[in-house]
């Protein structure tokens, strides 16, 4: 499924975000700076993407980690995922943080995240006495199992 998102260049170096493949789910979004960024062990920076979005209502757009970056280089989104409101108008940032023990640079153009554009529901919260029975029940990390 496809969707028109308008987006504003507030940069003139800016990219629009662009998908790798046919059937991915982020698109890719690129780092727009004066010159190459080195983030320190533990460090985070903050990178302009020269982007402005216009999500449509019912949607948010995630900013998550690329899987090659992050694995590869420690880098991702200090939040794990950023969340862009359909209502923000403002500049799209990625603040990276690095994971690794040596110093890792960013280049102007670089692809640092990926953005994924979902739906979401609204709740409407009522306060309740008690809650109904799962097979689960209370049971919080690993009370799965593991296999």
């Amino acid at each position: 499924m496809t969707a028109p998102v308008s987006v504003q260049l507030l940069d003139p170096r800016a990219k629009l975000p662009a998908y790798g493949s046919p059937d991915a789910a982020g698109a890719d979004l690129y780092v727009v700076a004066d010159g190459p960024v080195t983030i320190a062990p533990g460090g985070t920076a903050k990178l302009r993407t020269g982007l402005a979005l216009a999500i449509p209502q019912g949607y948010v757009g995630l900013v998550c980690a690329r899987s090659g970056m992050a694995c590869k280089r420690g880098l991702a989104p200090a939040n794990k995922v950023g969340i862009i409101d359909a209502d923000y108008r403002g500049e799209v940032m990625v603040f990276l943080h690095n994971h690794g023990d040596e110093p890792q640079v960013v280049e102007p153009g670089d692809r640092v995240a990926q953005l994924v554009i979902v739906p979401y529901l609204t709740a409407r919260f009522t306060q309740a006495e008690g809650l109904d029975d799962t097979r689960r029940g209370s049971g919080g990390f690993g009370s799965t199992g593991t296999k």
